[in-house]
């Protein structure tokens, strides 16, 4: 259906002898991935009963594969899917890996157990950590995009492939109830699920928006702490992604020190914020920025750890939507707009920027513009189809 950027890095990695971790929210298409990968053994513990055995006695994962291992020339590639749901099954995965006895894929949809101190071991030094997407636009540049569907209804790969727009809105009402019944309630992670709800619904509204939470906690009628909490456990069940302020100033120029977190699909952010499908041209405005901003944050994890993404924005109110720092220093302030006809007026804040800090060399509106074009000597509106050619 589609080559998955990821592919590659995965197969290089094994050919170099190496483990993998690989997370990803759910129907991102780590299952159908691993499972192109000629293994020894697959183990999944989305299988109810199989995920008993393993719970009653997770040493029966040593035996068999080292018994497997004695029937076979080479180490053997074991791949464990869902292994957040055996946690201690890590343990013995690592025993297996530190006596050299089998090499292992392992994939897991929600990093709070792996990150939740002495719930799970996560093998430190041994495996490499890798994140699975929704479709990226390099995944995408086979097909006739709409930008519209994309802003509306997200690319998670069995909601894009689905032709009818009703039969895409009820699979994703019922993603975002299978979080909030599965990820939430099931694990107690928050005791009041429907102040939970509620901070999802208004966390959506405002994804893409510098976090207030103490405006949130007055909405809800919960500490402003218990917003922190929230957020960082949407982060860890990886629904939503952080990205941090720029704060290493120029001049004395005070700047903006919230965080802004992004909704990890689109469509998924629809449905949470409970929006319909004929948004104003604002707000469409805003999802585009938020496309944007997913896209560059997925290629800069893609391509190189090093590379960040930022937003730069002062007290008064001058914003650089987004701000690319590259592994080699380099700054690259960039504009979204929704418009085919950038003007010099949408680069006001980039002037800005570019006159501040020597980093920065060029800055860049990206828009639906069909084609690059230069705004001033070191300003260039770029089509977003065209938005990763800055790395």
């Amino acid at each position: 259906m589609f080559l998955r950027a990821i592919a590659k890095v995965i197969n290089a990695y094994l050919s170099k002898g190496r483990n993998i971790l690989l997370l990803g929210p759910r129907q991102t298409g780590k299952t159908t991935l691993i499972q192109q990968i000629p293994a020894a053994l697959f183990i999944s513990f989305i299988q109810p009963r199989l995920r008993l055995r393993y719970e009653r006695d997770p040493s029966l994962l040593a035996d068999e594969v080292e018994a497997l291992a004695e029937t076979m020339a080479a180490m053997p590639l074991v791949i464990v899917d869902e292994v957040q749901k055996v946690p201690l099954i890590m343990d013995v995965i690592q025993d297996l890996i530190d006596r050299k006895i089998a090499q292992f894929i392992i994939t897991g949809s929600s990093a709070r157990k792996l990150k939740r101190s002495g719930s799970m071991n996560l093998l430190p030094g041994r495996v490499i950590p890798l994140h699975m997407d929704p479709l990226t636009l390099p995944e995408l540049a086979h097909q006739k995009m709409d930008l519209e569907a994309l802003l509306l209804y997200g690319t998670l790969p069995q909601i894009y492939l689905t032709e009818a727009l009703v039969d895409k809105n009820e699979l994703l009402n019922a993603y975002v109830s299978l979080y909030l019944e599965e990820e939430i309630r099931a694990e107690s992670i928050v005791r009041n699920l429907a102040n939970f709800a509620q901070f999802m619904e208004l966390a959506a509204s405002e994804a893409g928006n510098t976090v207030n939470y103490l405006k949130l906690s007055q909405e809800i009628g919960v500490a402003h702490s218990t917003i922190a909490a929230y957020y960082q456990i949407c982060e860890d069940c990886l629904l939503m992604e952080r990205v941090p302020p720029f704060l290493q100033g120029k001049t004395r120029r005070k700047l903006q020190r919230a965080q802004k977190y992004l909704f990890f699909d689109l469509g998924v952010r629809r449905i949470a914020a409970r929006e319909g499908t004929e948004p104003a041209r604002t707000i469409l405005g805003r999802l585009f920025e938020q496309f944007v901003g997913l896209e560059l944050l997925r290629h800069c994890r893609f391509l190189n750890a090093e590379n960040r993404l930022f937003y730069w924005r002062d007290t008064n109110g001058f914003e650089i939507d987004w701000l690319l720092q590259l592994a080699n220093g380099e700054l690259i302030p960039i504009e979204v707009k929704l418009t085919d006809t950038p003007s010099v007026q949408d680069a006001k804040h980039l002037n800005i920027f570019l006159n501040e800090y020597s980093e920065a060399k060029v800055g860049y509106i990206i828009c639906q513009t069909p084609r690059r074009a230069k705004i001033t000597s070191n300003i260039y509106a770029l089509p977003w189809q065209e938005m990763l050619t800055l790395f």
